[in-house]
């Protein structure tokens, strides 16, 4: 067989395989976490938006919920604004959501939408405060006392870093209804219009809930949940979850993702996955092939 018909015969294997999960998946919804390096990496970036594009040609609807924190850093550094992190989360005072603001809402947002546009979709950028998408209240966090004798929480200002409070879909349904791809920068806004700056990660997770979504995919710089052996774990429900957290093995900044993704699924999304982001067409692989490329989490005990 000559090069070119062993090609032709690849594509044609990798189309037929494909076909089933296109035919399953076709006009269900797919909310897709979009951050780390597929955020940053040219290549990576015009991979993910080929990968929407042709996911919304064979009729499957995906709403993209983006990060931005290293743009917001990079940004905030350039004004002479030292960032803070407690826990993880960056320390919002009023300053810096403007920031925040300028980067997620307008930078960010917009070169997605852009690059998605480019390669022939049509996306449409919002943040949580149009139409009232997001509707936020302040994230109260406590810090332990260092005296177990006190036990005594004491909480910690983190300035306008929020939580989800409510989700209205009205806008996303309208966008995918007239055949546009929703991406949403995760600002929210509180019941006297002030805007909260939320992970990016929860408001994927929550919006995935409210529209009962058939996916939730959050994009990660990891092969996804690994062993203690540094084996890919897949196929998990919660209850393997739980116990693998328990053991151990699943600690420090996988737990949220975690968190989320179990909360997804819990709430009715059918399955969560957590993929390996630095790979070309990620989206793709995890969605329309036998092996995939991360790990698949359902709900369920059982």
């Amino acid at each position: 067989m000559s090069i070119n018909n062993q090609r032709a015969s690849h594509i044609a294997q990798v189309l037929t395989e494909a076909l089933p999960y296109i035919q399953r998946f076709s006009g269900k919804t797919l909310v897709i976490k979009y951050g780390g390096n597929a955020m940053i990496d040219e290549t990576l970036k015009n991979s993910f938006a080929r990968d929407v594009v042709l996911l919304k040609a064979v009729g499957i609807n995906p709403v993209i919920v983006h990060g931005g924190g290293p743009q917001i850093g990079d940004l905030l550094k350039r004004i002479g604004k030292e960032s803070e992190f407690i826990d993880g989360m960056r320390v919002t005072d009023s300053e810096t959501m403007d920031v925040v603001e300028m980067v997620l809402g307008g930078q960010v947002n917009k070169s997605i939408v852009n690059l998605i546009n480019t390669h022939g979709g049509r996306a449409v950028g919002l943040t949580g405060k149009d139409g009232n998408l997001i509707c936020a209240e302040k994230l109260h966090v406590a810090k332990n006392s260092d005296d177990p004798a006190l036990q005594v929480s004491e909480l910690i200002d983190l300035g306008h870093v929020g939580k989800v409070k409510s989700i209205d879909t009205s806008v996303i349904d309208m966008l995918i209804k007239s055949d546009f791809i929703p991406v949403i920068a995760p600002i929210g806004v509180g019941e006297n219009g002030q805007s909260f700056n939320i992970n990016a990660d929860l408001v994927a997770g929550k919006i995935a809930e409210v529209l009962q979504a058939e996916k939730l995919i959050l994009l990660t710089n990891t092969a996804g949940l690994l062993d203690a052996n540094g084996d890919l774990l897949t196929g998990l429900n919660a209850k393997q979850v739980n116990q693998l957290i328990d053991e151990g093995v699943i600690y420090g900044g996988m737990l949220p993702k975690i968190g989320c993704a179990l909360d997804a699924v819990q709430a009715g999304v059918t399955t969560a996955h957590i993929i390996d982001g630095r790979v070309q067409h990620a989206v793709l692989l995890e969605m329309f092939t036998n092996e995939g490329v991360g790990t698949l989490i359902r709900g369920g005990w059982q």
